[in-house]
């Protein structure tokens, strides 16, 4: 009985692996964290204001590009604060209730952006091959039932994911992990945790043959009308767009799946492993203000004009 160490009490605290710096060597990666934390935020601000603050704005795409910035913000908070204060303090233990908190909005963060990204590339593929019909299939009210689709399946996937982590023993208090998720979480469990697999697998590989599907789907459709479209300029704008945020998609599919794979490599290099688990939560948010957002002329020119509005002449 005395092993089981916070069998179903939230009140304990974990033990984490950290990044094992050196003092000097953790000073410069707190520097690099709390700038790119910073870039984060003005970024993924900027874009938000931009859209929400500019009536013009306020079409399906721009509506639907408004999710990202505000789940890249919720990711970024989850990690950062709990980042720069380890490496500021060296302290490596977190209430297993902040855990879960974390370990949940990471969850709900990571399965958002690809739940986002399928549903802007659904709405290029209708603006580009069907632009006779977008206004009648674009409305107000199935734009309002796509956002609420990402959101709330997201957040039913996760809850149950969550529920059935917590209904089991736990009797281990150390993870192997730089930050809070389910993978590492499970390795706490002193009892069967097969449902729980099958349930996370199950889920993973759903959500991703789903949006994965519909995103290349759409893209594919996307470049067959652009080779079809006589005009070379609207062509490689379009080829430009679609080939960028296919790279950047594809970035954090890799990042992703490398770390869900990491938790079942034993022979895995711990550092890599860190590595690419922190890049899965920095790179998406620092990226995907500038390429899906910042490189569009009409959201640049509108939030530059918004800024030295607010700034300048207020």
């Amino acid at each position: 009985m005395s092993s089981a160490v916070g069998v179903y009490n939230v009140s304990f605290d974990l033990s984490l692996q950290g990044f094992d710096l050196s003092p000097e060597k953790a000073i410069i990666a707190f520097f690099f964290a709390i700038v790119n934390y910073i870039i984060i935020l003005l970024c993924n601000s900027f874009l938000l204001f931009t859209i929400i603050s500019n009536k013009a704005l306020h079409e399906p795409m721009h509506i639907l590009l408004l999710n990202l910035p505000i789940n890249d913000l919720i990711g970024s908070t989850r990690l950062f604060p709990h980042v720069m204060r380890e490496l500021l303090f060296d302290t490596r233990t977190m209430s297993f209730s902040v855990c879960i908190t974390q370990a949940f909005f990471i969850h709900v963060y990571a399965v958002s952006a690809v739940f986002i990204l399928a549903a802007m590339a659904y709405d290029r593929y209708v603006a580009i091959c069907q632009p006779m019909r977008y206004t009648t299939i674009m409305t107000n009210i199935h734009l309002a039932k796509i956002i609420s689709l990402v959101w709330l399946s997201n957040l039913i996937l996760m809850a149950v994911l969550f529920i059935l982590l917590l209904r089991l023993p736990r009797c281990r208090s150390f993870l192997n992990h730089p930050y809070c998720d389910n993978p590492s979480l499970l390795q706490l469990v002193c009892a069967d945790t097969t449902i729980n697999n099958i349930y996370g697998l199950l889920m993973t590989a759903v959500s991703q043959v789903c949006s994965l599907g519909l995103i290349m789907y759409s893209y594919l459709r996307i470049l067959i009308a652009c080779f079809r479209n006589k005009r070379s300029d609207t062509r490689s704008k379009a080829l430009q767009t679609c080939g960028t945020h296919l790279v950047v998609f594809g970035l954090f599919e890799c990042l992703g799946l490398f770390t869900i794979i990491s938790y079942r490599i034993k022979d895995i290099s711990i550092h890599l492993r860190k590595f690419i688990a922190v890049a899965a939560m920095i790179l998406p948010p620092t990226m995907n203000p500038v390429i899906y957002g910042l490189r569009t002329k009409e959201i640049r020119v509108k939030g530059i004009k918004f800024f030295h509005r607010k700034v300048f002449v207020s």
